[in-house]
């Protein structure tokens, strides 16, 4: 399959998506499969189900991934960007023995742990201030018995990080965090409005994710 993308050198997505393979693995994917305009076959980016969909085939096809639920409202993570995160740290970790990452926010999705758990087998320690996103990854995480490499803590003080997580036995190799990029709802906002204008839409709202998730006082 021709090269299309620049991601890590060990990204397994730098050929494009496989969507006969997915399909395969992910039989709901099908519906939202399209021919585009170079009768090449894609989906609807515009169309967060779709994007749902993909993602979740892309977890089951190459991750070992058996399940991935979480609800709709919450940001759905692209699989191939998240994962070129795991593939740079990995680059950063050379050499380390028994790795242990903190991870920041580890959301609904839980989808940094899974990710270093099936691409290096590295142990985490997921953290959240939102007791429902925590529920979802809990769910995800027995779902795919992966309790001996994943554990999660929730942190009560949304001005805090890591103190009241971190406790004296812990020792971690790296502490890695994807946070809310925007500074308020309506930068948010604006940021989705372009987004759908690139992808030629109208709709008012093709992006999921909670304000948690999206924006945080000042950025």
């Amino acid at each position: 399959m021709k090269k299309t993308t620049n991601f890590h050198p060990n990204s397994i997505h730098n050929s494009g998506y496989d969507f006969q393979k997915l399909i395969k693995v992910n039989a709901s994917l099908e519906a939202f499969v399209i021919e585009n305009e170079y009768e090449n076959l894609s989906i609807d980016f515009s169309d967060p189900k779709a994007v749902k969909e993909l993602n979740r085939s892309l977890l089951f096809a190459d991750y070992s991934i058996k399940t991935w639920e979480f609800p709709d409202e919450n940001l759905c993570p692209p699989i191939p960007g998240r994962v070129d995160y795991i593939h740079h740290l990995h680059d950063l970790l050379q050499g380390e023995k028994n790795i242990n990452i903190l991870d920041i926010g580890t959301g609904a999705t839980c989808i940094y742990p899974l990710l270093g758990v099936s691409v290096y087998d590295w142990s985490f320690v997921g953290t959240d201030i939102d007791l429902d996103s925590l529920d979802s990854a809990q769910d995800i995480i027995d779902d795919n018995g992966l309790d001996s490499k994943i554990k999660l803590r929730q942190q009560f003080d949304e001005n805090d990080i890591l103190k009241g997580i971190i406790e004296p036995e812990d020792l971690f190799t790296a502490i890695m965090c994807n946070p809310p990029f925007y500074k308020s709802a309506e930068e948010a906002r604006g940021a989705n409005r372009r987004k759908t204008r690139n992808l030629g839409t109208n709709a008012v709202r093709n992006f999921a994710g909670n304000n948690n998730e999206l924006w945080y006082v000042g950025g």
